[in-house]
């Protein structure tokens, strides 16, 4: 596949090519091809150089719809759109934009219509699972995962008398959490959504949660608050390397729940630098 600097700019031909698909008599790998080629002419790159990065050949092997789609369907937007491009096309880029890297395993890089977005992808996500956790408990219900094999987990006393006191409560959270002897639980259902999640430490943040609160506080405060436990030990990880697909997905899904604006402790998940603040940082146009 290619690499280098040259992939996400070619890309962008590559996605643009259903403009050219008003042309009749040429082969759709002809245009994403020619696409290509004139993406990376516009971005300085020699004709030599195209054709060292064997890009006909790459086409050829990939498909040119698989090319087309290279990052999820979507175009990484990279400078200057080919000759030909509609400046309407620029329109169609959502809000959050679409992911160009991740940064040291923790932020999400992405370009958008106005300049760049920063995300912090444990903080976005552990806004997104707790919404969606939170509307299933107030409609169908948390759905559940039997474990292939239950797993035992060692807590403290407090925590053992919480599985036992509290059995009913947790499954309405999709938990099957159970005392297996003075320090010990058993955990042989998770929430589906939960299900990649590190089961033994989901267990004790929930049981110590309801040890330390009891039945303190009204039912609803309650069951928010153990689901925001819950979303942030579902949330995907810092260090955890995300391909551009699921950035993008994750970006897509930010953008459809509510409140992703900041995180179930109150901080921002994201934040915007436009061109002009960009610009004004490196003092151009003085």
């Amino acid at each position: 596949a290619m690499q280098g600097p040259y992939r996400g700019v070619a890309v962008v031909g590559a996605y643009n090519t259903r403009q050219a698909k008003k042309l009749e008599g040429v082969s759709e790998a002809t245009l994403v091809l020619d696409a290509i080629r004139g993406t990376l002419a516009s971005a300085g790159v020699s004709a030599a150089e195209v054709d060292g990065l064997n890009v006909s050949t790459w086409v050829t092997r990939l498909g040119p719809r698989d090319a087309a789609q290279w990052f999820g369907g979507r175009p990484v937007w990279t400078g200057t759109a080919p000759a030909g491009v509609a400046e309407a096309e620029t329109e169609t880029i959502p809000p959050l934009g679409y992911a160009i890297a991740q940064l040291h395993g923790i932020y999400i890089l992405a370009q958008s219509a106005r300049g760049l977005i920063v995300v912090d992808m444990h903080a976005a996500h552990e806004r997104i699972v707790y919404e969606r956790m939170k509307t299933a408990w107030h409609q169908e219900g948390i759905v559940s995962q039997p474990l292939l094999v239950p797993v035992s987990v060692p807590v403290s006393l407090r925590a053992v008398e919480a599985a036992e006191q509290e059995a009913e409560l947790l499954a309405t959270l999709g938990l099957d959490i159970r005392p297996a002897g003075d320090e010990s639980v058993i955990v042989r259902k998770v929430p589906a959504v939960l299900a990649n999640s590190d089961v033994a430490d989901l267990a004790r943040a929930v049981l110590e949660e309801l040890a330390e609160h009891g039945a303190s506080g009204e039912v609803e405060n309650r069951i928010n608050t153990l689901l925001g436990t819950m979303a942030c030990h579902g949330a995907v990880r810092a260090n955890r390397r995300l391909t551009v697909p699921e950035m993008n997905a994750l970006l897509r899904d930010m953008e459809a729940t509510e409140r992703s604006g900041q995180c179930n402790h109150g901080r921002p998940t994201w934040f915007e630098l436009s061109l002009a603040e960009l610009d004004k940082l490196f003092m151009r146009g003085r």
